[in-house]
């Protein structure tokens, strides 16, 4: 995220990982807040209220699905994985912090993968994963294709009433409004493929291997940010690498199929417009978060 919360201090954050050193907001990513400590430590701290399935979700429940993905990936024994050196802690009630060790290499940003060589290196390193003993995988929630928030998509679809909690609020509302067809569209065509998706071929997923998770060290590439790691079809990965998977079937014996790579596709677009939308259905003031959030609404209903 681009700016800090304002309701946690980040005395808290030294005292609860015992840090000596000074804190240093860093605005990169997006969904978790990141600074660094000194030159040794990375602290990633999560907003569960952000991390619920709907208002009315006990903050346990994000907590524990947040705890069994960084579980899991701490329990992996691969040299690409960078897991927590401790485990999740809970800071305060809303917030759950991990700390990380400080790498140093190139990061890289959402999008196309800059070289073939890469993609091909993520590949590699999902094969790597998507092999691991079964045990490791059941550490983690497994996908049972709900989207996140995709309440407050629906009511907004509906058009109920919603106060106005901020200067997109009306914005988000209206834009959605002008677009229903096309959104319903995509949720309808999702709930198909859910229903008939056969989830007996699931292994523990990353999530989100693309470029920006991604970071070339000294050591060679390594897979950042397991918080959204879970128990999934493997399709879940592997549709930001294209559409040929030739080399990872030869490598794994798995065939991809491909209404679950379509599955996997729509749904990052549902979870993005559902997390959009119920952002601005709460209190929220203009920030850059705010802004960014916005901009990428508008960008997905556009593409529609």
């Amino acid at each position: 995220m681009l700016t800090p919360p304002d309701d946690l201090p980040e005395q808290i954050l030294r005292e609860a990982f015992a840090l000596e050193s000074s804190l240093e907001y860093r605005p990169v990513g997006w969904g978790s807040h990141h600074w660094a400590a000194g030159t040794a430590w990375f602290l990633t701290v999560d907003d569960l209220e952000v991390k619920r399935r709907h208002d009315g979700e006990d903050l346990d429940a994000p907590y524990e699905r947040l705890r069994g993905a960084l579980d899991a990936a701490s329990a992996l024994s691969l040299p690409f994985v960078v897991a927590p050196v401790r485990p999740l802690m809970r800071v305060t009630r809303r917030y759950a912090a991990a700390l990380y060790p400080y790498l140093e290499g190139e990061s890289f940003s959402w999008g196309d993968f800059p070289a073939e060589s890469h993609r091909d290196a993520v590949r590699d390193m999902l094969v790597a994963l998507h092999t691991a003993p079964r045990e490791i995988g059941r550490r983690a929630t497994t996908d049972d294709f709900v989207i996140p928030h995709r309440d407050a998509l629906e009511a907004t679809l509906a058009g109920y009433e919603v106060a106005d909690a901020g200067p997109y609020t009306a914005r988000a509302v209206s834009l959605i409004a002008r677009h229903t067809t096309p959104v319903r569209a995509l949720l309808e065509r999702y709930d198909v493929l859910a229903a008939t998706a056969d989830r007996s071929r699931s292994v523990l997923t990353h999530g989100e291997p693309h470029p920006g998770n991604t970071m070339l060290t000294a050591e060679g590439f390594k897979l950042i940010d397991w918080e959204t790691a879970l128990l999934a079809p493997p399709e879940r990965d592997l549709w930001l690498l294209g559409d040929d998977h030739s080399a990872y079937t030869a490598a794994t014996g798995i065939e991809v199929l491909p209404d679950l790579l379509e599955l996997y596709r729509r749904r990052w677009m549902i979870n993005d417009l559902c997390v959009d939308v119920n952002r601005f259905r709460h209190p929220h003031t203009g920030t850059a978060d705010d802004e960014e959030s916005w901009n990428v609404l508008q960008a997905n209903v556009l593409h529609l």
